[in-house]
């Protein structure tokens, strides 16, 4: 790989940003400094003409883009997914799954893997994210509910085995009977655990924490909040989300899934070093308005993408969004007016300790992953590199 040398923009780093130089060499960022560097004569050069310079996005949650859902079972689903989400600064993603029947899942870890061989030239793979189906049926949303189930051993222990090295994290409702046993495996496996479409109560939650319950899926989105029980208050996964500070949280940021006033709220309590931005897009990320399927061509059940936002048929509930990672870090920063840095570490930083790569990823600093990506004040991506290639370039 030849070494590349970016001049001219602003380089966000975890102190804020500078206009210093980002030199790139034997696959990782080699030098981050205002020194004048000698390049090698087959080394290319990219000014980034005052834009801004930050470490790649990474997407912790996303079900597909450009037309093409990862539960689709096969290569070229990948392929359409991978570039479209590097054309607007994924660096690397966890591709998620939704509820579905227990086949549907072994294809999926085989394909992932079959995708993991193909070395597409797009956003990397940090590994598979279950999403399901152990889940509340209250909590649904547009899980589809014909695939809703409490845990079972013998299927999760089959599928951990079948996905072993490739299963990153799972997402399931921690109140369900078999949850508490279910979480001693996958902590053995050393999978990130997430409450998700959960109607746990606050106490609960305490007891998954204990479990090693560490993370919230698409907060806000699917989750129990305060009710009341003869009389009496009970609080919810959202209050314990906010009470404890040992648990780091996603938010769907494409100002639809969460307004402005909750955005501002969870910022202010939570801080950006708690917080990862996603996606959850579907499969008409990147992609106009019309019907799609949310899951497999197979067995996906069809939605409708109106005005940039994706619904189920009967308009009763979200069915994830169509937003791509550029469109996250724009919205949330113009919805909060918080500092772009600031917005950045949502996107990078913190995905990356949540998934243990902090040492690597996730920022810009001499010895970590080359992966960044130049984007102009409106956050449109110019020119994205995943593993020091160039995957995507439109520096004009």
């Amino acid at each position: 790989m030849k070494p590349i040398k970016i001049i001219g923009g602003k380089v966000i780093t975890r102190d804020g940003h500078e206009n210093i130089t980002v030199v790139i060499a034997n696959g990782k960022i080699d030098y981050v400094g205002s020194q004048p560097i000698e390049m090698p004569e087959d080394s290319t050069t990219i000014d980034a003409k005052g834009a801004w310079i930050s470490a790649g996005f990474i997407d912790l949650h996303t079900h597909g883009a450009g037309g093409a859902d990862f539960m689709d079972g096969t290569v070229e689903a990948y392929e359409s997914a991978l570039k479209m989400h590097a054309a607007h600064g994924t660096t690397l993603l966890y591709p998620t799954t939704l509820s579905s029947t227990t086949e549907s899942l072994y294809l999926a870890i085989e394909q992932y893997r079959k995708a993991k061989q193909a070395n597409i030239e797009g956003a990397a793979m940090g590994g598979l994210h279950l999403e399901g189906p152990y889940f509340a049926y209250e909590q649904r949303g547009a899980q589809d509910e014909r695939h809703l189930r409490n845990p079972q051993k013998q299927e999760y222990m089959a599928l951990l085995e079948a996905g072993k090295g490739d299963i990153a994290r799972w997402s399931l409702a921690p109140e369900l009977d078999g949850a508490a046993e279910m979480a001693t495996e996958l902590r053995k496996a050393g999978i990130l655990m997430a409450m998700g479409h959960t109607a746990a109560t606050f106490e609960e939650c305490q007891k998954a924490h204990r479990a090693g319950f560490t993370h919230m899926t698409h907060f806000y989105s699917c989750m129990s909040t305060i009710t009341r029980r003869n009389a009496y208050r009970y609080a919810g996964v959202i209050e314990y989300g906010y009470y404890n500070d040992d648990i780091t949280i996603e938010i769907i940021g494409d100002g639809i899934h969460v307004p402005a006033s909750l955005l501002n709220l969870v910022y202010k309590i939570k801080g950006a070093e708690n917080i990862a931005l996603i996606t959850d897009s579907m499969r008409a990320a990147g992609m106009p308005d019309g019907k799609y399927l949310l899951g497999s061509m197979e067995q996906g059940q069809e939605v409708v993408v109106e005005d940039g936002v994706a619904k189920l048929l009967d308009r009763s509930a979200f069915a994830g969004s169509v937003a791509t990672m550029d469109r996250v870090v724009r919205t949330v920063r113009d919805m909060t007016q918080r500092p772009l840095p600031e917005i950045i570490r949502s996107a990078t930083e913190t995905p990356a300790r949540i998934m243990g790569l902090a040492n690597r990823k996730g920022s810009i600093e001499k010895g970590y992953d080359a992966d960044i990506v130049i984007f102009d004040d409106d956050i449109n991506v110019r020119t994205t590199i995943v593993d020091s290639k160039i995957v995507y370039n439109n520096n004009i």
